[in-house]
């Protein structure tokens, strides 16, 4: 039951439980960069870090690969919040460069179209 991908494919998998993960690690980065609007943001640290870790592991499963691809899609879009809000500085910005800052948006573009070109 598992998918037959390329290895790129396995390492987009890998990037998402990774990055999920460093919500229960490293939760205070994400704290920094949450929006004020947001409700409850240490639920919603921890419901984005479970959606990351739940969306990589189901791309590894053929069964639910397509519902993972457009899970990862909508959550890249659902994000598009905090890299705007990061884009404030200061605090948001959480130290990085404006030019970084900015680069994210577009790169959260590309990984859904990552995403997408593996869709059947």
């Amino acid at each position: 039951m598992t998918v037959d991908q390329p290895w790129h494919y396995y390492l987009m998998a890998l990037l998402y439980i990774t990055a999920g993960l460093f919500h229960f690690v490293r939760p205070k980065i994400y704290l920094r960069i949450m929006p004020p609007y947001i409700p409850k943001p240490d639920l919603m640290v921890f419901l984005s870090g479970l959606a990351e870790v739940a969306l990589g592991a189901a791309l590894l499963i053929s069964m639910t690969k397509d519902l993972a691809l457009w899970g990862i899609i909508a959550m890249l879009v659902a994000f598009l919040p905090v890299h705007l809000h990061m884009l404030k500085g200061g605090k948001a910005g959480a130290g990085l460069p404006q030019w970084v800052l900015i680069l994210r948006l577009p790169l959260q573009f590309l990984l859904m179209y990552w995403a997408f070109v593996y869709l059947t």
